[in-house]
């Protein structure tokens, strides 16, 4: 059985553990928390015993290519146990892939990701990290630019680097096979992707390197090229890939099924809220740092009879809290909890209009309660659109001189002064 590409057998494992201390045994069990897969595991247990004995903390790294400004839930996937690895005393190496980032990567994709101006680069990375540090130690973080080593190798470092690995494994890689056997083009520089990662490695000397996994060929390429450069190779931890609102798809703000860690509270409560109880379950060991004794609990209570609507506050609040606050969170609650007996929230936005009396589509529009005119008639054709309290039905409304309480859907709310 080929280590690198499967998961170590009980054997070796269990050798590694022979006489492990207890703080091992925790490390691994905290590694191994919702990952789909640590490889090899043997070898992960013997640098832990090794960073115990002699006190050196073990150098983890991810990569993350600054491609879109914002982070999501989906994101954190990954930082959430970057922060555990880091409250065992590890170093975590934030690596923003500004060099390639350049080249585009294709992972999982049937064509390549458009590469990025530096400026677009530069921008998306200032604030990758600092919506990052809302789940990271800022203070045991090292960031890192992979443009440091890599602008280095010029042209003959690179063909060098190129000379470590040949065309045929690299055709092993699922989407390149799939292309090729399609017909679809595949360009030369896109074989450059994996093996600029896999140096990243070689460069930061990394222990451990964590993705999605949609990255597992790259983060088996960086242990391939350590031990071609004659260091330790890494060990390679994926995780999953997170389902986003809608249950099926993974989230993405292209596919708009995402909650964005910059979210106002209220929005993020109630996006957590609109989840399926059984895509709850499947957020919780992701995403919640409760103890898995207590989520597995929490999930035997549910199936003895407890509603599963309380589970979901418990989450919905834990993950409010993380990126805003206890306070704002149980104010969330209290929001969600009014919109949904179709009360109003005590803080609505205040719009004067002009033009009264006003037809209730331009009115809608106008106050931002709907982007254009023919998504308001949409609305109010669904039932959707209120004033003060009263289902519109009439696309032909027209409302004069006053102040109105105008809610669209469950969540839209304004004050509309009509003058």
């Amino acid at each position: 059985m080929n280590k690198d590409t499967a998961m170590a057998t009980d054997d070796p494992v269990a050798a590694a553990l022979e006489g492990a201390t207890e703080a091992v045994r925790n490390a691994l069990a905290v590694t191994l928390r919702g990952c789909e897969e640590l490889l090899p595991v043997a070898d992960w247990v013997r640098k832990l015993r090794r960073s115990e004995a002699t006190g050196v903390p073990l150098r983890i790294k991810l990569g993350l290519d600054p491609t879109a400004p914002d982070i999501h839930l989906g994101h954190t996937v990954v930082l959430n146990k970057l922060r555990q690895l880091q409250d065992l005393g590890h170093t975590v190496i934030f690596l923003i892939g500004d060099f390639t980032s350049l080249i585009g990567d294709p992972s999982g994709r049937n064509a390549t990701r458009p590469p990025l101006t530096p400026e677009q680069i530069q921008a998306n990375a200032e604030t990758y990290y600092r919506q990052a540090s809302l789940v990271l130690d800022p203070a045991r973080t090292e960031i890192r630019y992979n443009s440091e080593w890599s602008d280095a190798l010029g042209a003959r470092g690179l063909i060098q680097l190129a000379a470590k690995y040949t065309v045929a494994r690299m055709m092993e890689r699922d989407d390149f096979t799939k292309r090729f056997k399609a017909g679809t083009p595949i360009s030369i520089h896109e074989f450059l992707y994996p093996l600029m990662q896999g140096y990243d490695s070689v460069a930061l000397r990394a222990d451990l390197e964590l993705g999605g996994t949609d990255q597992k060929f790259n983060l088996l390429m960086g242990r391939h090229l350590q031990q071609e450069y004659g260091q330790e190779p890494q060990c390679i931890l994926t995780m999953p890939l997170l389902e986003g609102l809608d249950g099926v798809e993974k989230m993405s703000k292209s596919k708009g099924n995402y909650i964005g860690i910059t979210e106002d509270a209220n929005t993020m409560f109630a996006k957590v809220m609109s989840i399926s109880d059984e895509l709850m379950w499947r957020w919780y060991p992701l995403l919640s740092l409760r103890p898995l004794a207590e989520i597995e609990a929490l999930k035997r209570e549910v199936a003895a009879g407890r509603n599963p609507r309380d589970a979901k506050v418990l989450l919905a609040k834990e993950i409010t809290t993380r990126f805003h606050s206890a306070r704002a969170a149980d104010a969330a609650e209290q929001d969600f909890n009014l919109r949904a007996k179709g009360g109003i929230p005590d803080e609505i936005a205040a719009v004067r209009l002009q033009g009264a009396p006003l037809g209730i589509g331009v009115l809608l529009k106008s106050a931002g309660l709907a982007p254009s005119t023919s998504e308001a008639n949409r609305l109010i054709d669904g039932g959707g659109v209120r004033v003060d309290g009263a289902v519109v039905s009439d696309r032909g409304l027209k409302l004069g001189a006053g102040t109105y309480v105008v809610q669209v859907g469950k969540r839209k709310f304004a004050r509309v002064t009509l003058e």
